[in-house]
């Protein structure tokens, strides 16, 4: 059996490229019985950028409510809040002390924002370390990541392997799972979907708040109606086939292909496919906003098996450092 680790940030609502592109492929995942699947809410990371008690602790049930909602199991997952286990906290301090400054500064995380040093707090200095204290605590075999957290991979393995290599096999070395099948999700702009653009779809928002963004925000050319129109330079046809069965996708395509259709009546189909395939989930969403005891129990149950396997990563460690136990 192999452990599969994937941690998300507590950084606001998952919108619909969150779902589709990182929440249910992980689950498919974890529901796999091969699989012994960690999933933790990065809260910790998320206060490199959120200060605001209150934002943070709502960001986390959103963000486990959604994660509940989509069918994670508590019972085949180890899911839990990354501040539960406080044990990640003090290994990452010990990988601090064998990585070099220079190759954090390197790391895209802080790169990107160097020319900006006066916005840059330590924790996002040293983010990689308790990225790298965050897998290498539970002992994963894998770690689903795209391209864009790859560096930070690199940095965990390179981490464990200075430590193994000075005090004996102390980590286990976690190998890549580069998720390069993973589906672009456009946003209400045909770009990729993102909350710093602004063009992001809440799947678990009102049914009317749904069809005004994508009435409003999904813009399409001037194609008379009864004119032929193209489907894969659509933004509506290109959401509409991520949720809808092949049998409406292809429907739709050939709709738009003979003409007679408007992107009046594409836009409606997608609405209605929005609001109705995600209801179970977005009335569960709703069911565990409104019952936050719940949640917390399952974080709290799950940080709890979490510490468990935590301390024996750390308690290695620490006999192996000289101090303790």
């Amino acid at each position: 059996m192999s452990r599969i680790l994937t941690g998300v940030q507590s950084t606001g609502r998952p919108h619909m490229g969150n779902i589709l592109g990182a929440i249910i492929p992980a689950i498919e995942l974890a529901n796999n019985p091969e699989n012994d699947s960690f999933l933790f809410i990065a809260d910790l990371h998320s206060l490199t950028q959120i200060k605001n008690p209150k934002t943070l602790s709502e960001n986390t049930l959103q963000v486990a409510a959604a994660w509940l909602a989509c069918g994670l199991d508590p019972n085949k997952t180890t899911f839990y809040r990354q501040s539960d286990v406080p044990e990640c906290t003090e290994l990452a301090w010990y990988l601090n002390c064998f990585f070099p400054y220079q190759r954090l500064k390197l790391a895209h995380s802080f790169k990107d924002k160097s020319d900006r040093l006066e916005d840059i707090n330590s924790g996002l200095f040293t983010y990689p370390m308790l990225m790298a204290s965050d897998i290498l605590l539970y002992d994963a075999n894998y770690v689903p990541v795209g391209k864009d957290q790859l560096q930070h991979l690199e940095m965990t393995r390179d981490v464990a392997s200075r430590v193994n290599n000075k005090y004996g096999e102390i980590f286990v070395i976690p190998e890549v799972k580069l998720q390069e099948n993973t589906q672009l999700i456009p946003g209400t702009d045909g770009e990729k979907m993102s909350k710093s653009r602004e063009n992001t779809i809440d799947l678990f928002q009102d049914p009317k708040q749904i069809k005004k963004i994508i009435n409003k925000n999904i813009i399409t050319d001037d194609t008379p109606l009864e004119a032929p129109k193209d489907p894969q330079s659509s933004t509506v046809y290109q959401l509409f086939q991520l949720i809808a069965s092949s049998e409406k996708s292809l429907k739709m395509k050939e709709n738009l292909k003979a003409g007679g259709y408007g992107w009046g009546h594409a836009k409606k189909e997608l609405v209605d496919e929005l609001v109705n395939s995600f209801a179970p989930q977005r009335e569960k969403f709703n069911y565990y906003l409104n019952n936050p005891s719940e949640v917390e129990s399952v974080l709290i149950k799950g940080a709890e098996k979490a510490k468990k396997v935590a301390n024996t990563t750390l308690n290695r460690f620490r006999k192996t450092l000289g101090y303790n136990i």
